[in-house]
């Protein structure tokens, strides 16, 4: 049966492609590659000969109607970006999305990714992160993501081309202030670079070294914390407070416990204590 298949490829050591993706690459019908004289450098270092066509940001609603056409006749496909897995920060994306309403059959072919690949050798938390790809260029959508991300806890991953990485390091570096940064490029090449700075030690660097190369940017998440302790009856007064403004004591009870050192049911029964 025809499928779309999902093929990652290597963002910078050939060596990096798997067997399986070889072997799905020259045996898929078609490919369909976000740039095509990338796709064929990587395709005539393995000797594999099958017919490439452009799919990109520019064409996709067009060569996507395509490209499902020939699915749905009865062809395989072979989605690859130019380097890593596609429908990440791509616009594979939307073809995917349209395969699955059709319910063309899609196979994942899994392969390195810059994203995970730069966190896992930037040293930032691992347990729990986001990634928000490129910030957006429009000034006023990209002043409210950046203030959208302020109180992330999570540690957060951007991609970013060479030439708007300093202007992004400034925003990201006047709205975050002094956080930790990995700055990533060259992964898996012979010259990979991660730099460990703050926000703001990342824009005076960039000032004097201009950036090459595409960037990874790993920054870790907010991490202050109301230091403030409180005693049990300064919590009880607070739930008070709440009461006489229209909350129930459970329901002011429960918001209290989200900003003290105490439980719910703590807080509840002294006040219940304090009545009788």
């Amino acid at each position: 049966m025809a499928k779309l298949y999902i093929v990652g490829t290597p963002i910078g050591n050939l060596e990096d492609l798997t067997p399986r993706a070889k072997r799905v690459l020259a045996e898929v019908d078609f490919i369909a590659a976000e740039d095509t004289r990338v796709t064929l450098k990587l395709l005539n270092h393995f000797q594999i000969k099958t017919e490439i066509l452009s799919y990109y940001e520019h064409n996709k609603k067009e060569k996507g109607e395509y490209i499902i056409n020939r699915i749905l006749s009865g062809e395989s496909c072979a989605l690859v970006t130019d380097a890593g897995m596609p429908a990440i920060s791509d616009p594979g994306e939307d073809l995917v999305r349209e395969a699955r309403k059709l319910e063309i059959p899609i196979e994942s072919v899994p392969g390195p990714s810059a994203l995970i690949t730069a966190l896992c050798v930037s040293g930032m938390p691992s347990s729990r992160f986001c990634f928000e790809g490129f910030l957006p260029v429009d000034k006023k959508v990209r002043k409210e993501r950046l203030s959208e991300i302020k109180g992330e806890k999570r540690t957060m991953i951007f991609y970013e081309a060479p030439h708007k990485l300093l202007s992004t390091l400034s925003d990201l570096s006047e709205n975050l202030g002094e956080r930790q940064i990995a700055v990533a490029k060259e992964l898996t090449k012979i010259h990979e670079t991660v730099l460990i700075f703050t926000l703001p030690q990342a824009v005076e660097y960039f000032k004097d070294n201009t950036p090459k190369g595409e960037y990874v940017l790993i920054i870790e998440g907010e991490t202050k914390t109301d230091e403030r302790t409180y005693t049990l009856s300064e919590a009880v007064n607070l739930c008070k407070k709440l009461m006489d403004s229209g909350l129930s004591a459970s329901a002011a009870a429960k918001e209290v416990a989200q900003i003290t050192n105490f439980k719910k049911g703590e807080i509840y029964s002294s006040m219940l204590q304090e009545k009788q």
